[in-house]
């Protein structure tokens, strides 16, 4: 075991002005989203613009994730506080955010870009999904340098005594960057790279990140005001990751069910199978490049 050195939570600072290590991870996300958006964007098949990508990410994205995320977090971990001073979502500041709410805020602003651009909001949401990860991955490191987030007790080799603490825990921080940063982000890279039906990308980031973060919640401590919320061992993040789960697979198994995918790329629709088709209604060829 080893213990946690003591790091100033500001990078930099020059006068009144501060640079702290969990901005510039935030910073850092957004850069590595836009660089993977500008790959995934020069596919023949996604048919994006470049201004398309930045309103996108840095009005859209940013707003979401953000407005979300405190929201969330609020919403799901702090809501007595919340009650006492409603201000308090206004002020991230103030430390606290939440993935789950983060994961709406970005899912409402997919919705409303799409509405206001002609998108449809599947084909925003799976251009995004599988660049997700790297931004999830840089939040994991800052919460880790911040000494935020500490695991459960152990007596494992590797375990950490983070500052003010007496006892070895878990770098349960570290645990989730890997899995919800370099490990889902390879599994959503390589499975994207191939043509796939709609939905099912976003199917296998929403599953693949309930999962992983189920795991990782078992060795990190639950918050201290909340501890379990069900069956004595549930926590918070667990019960918030399960109807991702579900939704996930649904997505996955409903993508396939209606559409299939051709060697060429073509996407086979099977009509009857939407809303509104029929008997008479059958499976018709769409080309891959007119799928955003």
């Amino acid at each position: 075991m080893w213990t946690y050195p003591e790091i100033d939570p500001v990078l930099l600072s020059f006068g009144p002005l501060a640079i702290r290590w969990y901005a510039l991870s935030y910073l850092v996300g957004f850069a590595l989203v836009w660089w993977v958006l500008k790959r995934r964007a020069s596919s023949s098949r996604m048919n994006w613009k470049g201004d398309e990508l930045s309103d996108l990410l840095f009005i859209y994205g940013v707003l979401g994730v953000i407005i979300g995320g405190r929201a969330g977090y609020m919403l799901f971990y702090n809501a007595e506080q919340l009650l006492v001073n409603p201000l308090l979502i206004f002020q991230p500041w103030k430390g606290g955010m939440s993935f789950h709410g983060g994961l709406i805020g970005v899912v409402a602003a997919a919705w409303i870009y799409g509405r206001r651009h002609q998108r449809t909001f599947f084909s925003v949401i799976e251009l995004v999904a599988p660049a997700i990860p790297l931004a999830l991955g840089s939040g994991r490191l800052g919460n880790f340098i911040n000494a935020e987030l500490p695991g459960r007790v152990t007596e494992v080799s590797w375990a950490v005594i983070y500052p003010g603490d007496i006892v070895a825990r878990h770098p349960s921080s570290l645990y989730q960057f890997a899995l919800e940063g370099p490990v889902l982000f390879t599994i959503l890279w390589i499975f994207s790279r191939q043509p796939r039906p709609p939905m099912v990308v976003s199917g296998l980031f929403l599953s693949c990140y309930g999962s992983f973060r189920f795991l990782t919640e078992f060795f990190r401590e639950p918050d201290a005001h909340l501890q379990f919320v069900a069956l004595g061992w549930v926590t918070m993040g667990q019960a918030l990751s399960v109807p991702m789960v579900l939704m996930g697979v649904g997505l996955i198994y409903w993508g396939y069910t209606r559409t299939a995918v051709t060697p060429q790329g073509d996407l086979l629709i099977d009509t009857s199978k939407l809303p509104g088709g029929g008997p008479g209604k059958g499976k018709h060829r769409k080309r891959k490049k007119q799928t955003r």
